[in-house]
């Protein structure tokens, strides 16, 4: 499973071995103790990928492969493509920009996928030094 993370100034990607039934009945536990309210609908969410990035082009071939429809790449610019993903969104409200975003895919896809993040997290961070 995936799981993005939003806050207010940042995101994250995490991949997880729970199941997506296993983790949301945990969530929904939690939320049952703690008196929170949990709002959990179908979503999309999107993030860059340089398209210089080494395995960009196994990404596009799994994408292919897959017919499934969870994963979309579109070309952003001549330097980034955009990674779109099918899947639902947890947050206190509806409205709420800060929540979580879970989706499933193959687990080499979603271990495919987390490994680019990494590499093009470690690359964004590189050239700000």
């Amino acid at each position: 499973m995936l799981k993005l993370t939003y806050t207010e100034s940042s995101f994250d990607l995490e991949c997880l071995t729970l199941s997506l039934e296993e983790w949301v009945a945990q969530r929904v536990v939690l939320a049952l103790r703690v008196g929170q309210s949990l709002c959990i609908e179908p979503s999309t969410a999107s993030f860059l990928l340089p398209v210089d990035l080494p395995g960009v082009e196994v990404l596009k071939a799994e994408v292919k492969r897959d017919d499934r429809e969870i994963i979309a790449l579109c070309a952003s610019d001549t330097q980034y493509m955009e990674v779109t993903l099918q899947g639902s969104w947890l947050s206190d409200s509806s409205k709420d920009a800060v929540g979580v975003f879970f989706t499933t895919m193959s687990d080499r896809a979603e271990f495919f996928l987390h490994k680019l993040w990494q590499e093009a997290q470690a690359c964004a961070s590189v050239m700000s030094e």
